[in-house]
């Protein structure tokens, strides 16, 4: 090979050390690129001249060996280096980052991949990358259950409203204390006298309230057309909300008895209880006199109380007194006995709260254990008063909770615009019953909800999107999805941090995070390149060495090739 050999010899290193030099510059110019995966440069050398193909070895000679000489150099391949950047959070909740193998799987014109999760929302809150690509993922069905079926572009509909769920059910959580005594007694509240008007005869339930009087003023009429009545009482020492009843030419007796029983959450519907709860007329001192009678539950939570002024009518008098008292049959104003009291809200269909009483009082003991009686008020209730469902808790001897009975409850939402009624099962089974811990009760879930709109969301480890709502609620959005290939080396380098397949990469393989091999997500982060300044600038000095090698190859052979020149003149 002749001198000219030797310059093109020298070219050929000047050229691959040229890309060597190129590619740790774009190494070097990503170091702070996202996710940016670096570039290594492998050489080889150019094919061969053989002057001699060597000889074997014989009895009587040794042999001699091939004999070559080398064109130089040339570059092998530029090989990707895929391995993990360090992972840096960022807060942001579009941000992510993979720990471990795998790719985000994104789409625009072409489905491709990428390993930057510098994510953001579009104007249609779909889920993008900085250059416009759609990341893909699974949705979720009308329940919020992930649809791993397809791919589709992951939508995050911050602003979106959730639409109201009514209460279906509500489970109450803690401890009725065993060691209490048997409720005995009941509120017994006694009116004054009364009397027709002129105190001809003592009023009944048929008689009309614009006919009864005070037996102390019989000539004056307690009630009059266009009044409204105030009822505003206490229940085991909790203020009741104010009932309001207008008296009509029609109204009578018993329509103002009803509305003592049903403003005062009086329960008539139990199971027969001495004395037996509700509002009745007692005879007076006299035969033309009579009085109101209020009987209250069991139950010291159950005590009823209505203050002096506790009824009031809309010319600013008080036409009724009650005052506790003993009733015609001897039975004396004393409510006592173990009892819990507890109140919670629930929602109706249009996210309405709705508030609730339990009061649950001990009503017999036994051998085989012992019942309680629950009782449910709501001031919510629109039709038929406070009350609106009572049940038995049955226990067994070690103090779980053998059976129930009347546990749904319904209160009427007429005139709310709510589907009515609204119904609710009270779920007791978390409830025990056991001897010297104080009576607790609390409602520990309920499965209803306001309406609310998507405020933020995150991101899991399996990629799974969740939203949260301002009325507290949370739900499934979707799922990141990512895909892994048996040789990642084969993906074609797109551009803008985005791989597409190849044959040589194989076929994606799709999937949640943390499935075939692929690693976890880390939501709020993002990825930082993965380039080695000080191994990169290493690498600098031995190609720019490398470099000025070749190039002192060429200088000296030019040199030789002009001493030549002039050894002919």
């Amino acid at each position: 090979m002749g001198l000219t050999g030797a310059l093109y010899t020298g070219v050929s290193g000047l050229d691959v050390n040229q890309t060597w030099l190129n590619t740790i510059g774009n190494n070097i110019a990503n170091a702070n690129t996202t996710a940016f995966k670096s570039s290594r440069v492998l050489f080889a050398p150019q094919f061969y001249v053989t002057d001699s193909d060597g000889t074997a070895p014989t009895t009587d000679f040794g042999g001699t060996n091939p004999s070559q000489e080398g064109l130089g150099a040339s570059v092998d391949t530029v090989q990707k280096d895929f391995s993990a950047g360090q992972i840096q959070n960022t807060g942001i909740p579009t941000d992510m980052a993979i720990n471990g193998d795998g790719f985000f799987v994104v789409k625009g014109k072409q489905q491709l991949y990428t390993r930057d999760g510098a994510f953001t929302l579009n104007s249609s809150n779909q889920l993008v990358t900085t250059g416009g690509n759609f990341v893909q993922g699974y949705g979720v069905d009308p329940n919020s259950n992930i649809q791993s079926g397809f791919l589709q572009n992951i939508t995050i509909p911050l602003g979106a409203t959730q639409v109201a769920k009514a209460t279906g059910n509500a489970k109450m959580q803690g401890n009725l204390d065993a060691s209490g005594a048997v409720a005995s007694g009941s509120s017994i509240l006694l009116s004054q006298d009364l009397t027709t008007v002129g105190g001809g005869a003592k009023p009944v339930a048929g008689t009309a309230l614009t006919s009864v009087a005070s037996s102390a003023s019989p000539a004056t009429p307690a009630f009059a057309v266009g009044e409204t009545i105030s009822l505003t009482g206490a229940k085991g020492g909790r203020s009741l909300p104010t009932g309001t009843f207008t008296v009509t030419g029609t109204s009578t007796v018993q329509d103002l008895m009803t509305f003592f029983q049903q403003n005062m959450g009086i329960d008539t519907t139990v199971p027969a209880t001495t004395p037996p709860p509700g509002v009745t007329l007692e005879n007076g001192a006299t035969g033309n006199d009579a009085h109101f009678v209020i009987t209250g539950n069991t139950g010291s939570q159950n005590a009823l109380q209505i203050a002096g002024s506790g009824l009031t009518t809309s010319a600013g008098g008080s036409p009724l007194t009650f005052n506790d008292g003993t009733d015609a049959a001897g039975f004396t104003s004393n409510p006592t006995g173990e009892s819990i009291h507890t109140s919670f809200q629930v929602y109706d269909s249009l996210g309405t709260p709705v508030n609730v009483d339990v009061t649950a009082v001990l009503q017999g003991k036994s051998s085989a254990g012992n019942t309680w009686q629950f009782y449910a008020d709501s001031p919510d209730n629109t039709v038929g008063g406070l009350t609106v469902g009572n049940g038995t808790l049955t226990f067994d001897t070690n103090g779980n909770l053998l059976s129930s009975t009347g546990t749904n409850i319904t209160i009427d939402r007429s005139g709310t615009g709510a589907n009515t009624p609204l119904s609710v099962n009270l779920d007791f089974s978390r409830m025990t019953e056991l001897s010297g811990q104080q009576s607790t009760m609390v409602m520990a879930t309920q499965d209803g909800f306001p309406a609310g709109t998507l405020a933020t969301f995150s991101v899991g480890s399996d990629g799974t999107i969740t939203g949260a709502y301002t009325n507290g609620q949370t739900r499934t959005l979707g799922q990141v999805a990512v895909a892994t290939f048996n040789n990642p080396q084969g993906l074609t380098d797109s551009g803008s941090n985005l791989f597409a397949a190849s044959a040589g990469s194989g076929a994606p393989q799709v999937a949640a995070p943390g499935q075939l091999g692929s690693g976890f997500l880390q939501g709020g982060a993002l990825e930082q390149s993965n380039v080695d300044i000080s191994k990169e600038f290493t690498n600098m000095i031995v190609a720019s060495t490398g470099f000025s090698a070749s190039s002192r190859v060429i200088t000296t052979s030019s040199q030789l090739i002009q001493e030549l020149l002039n050894s002919g003149r």
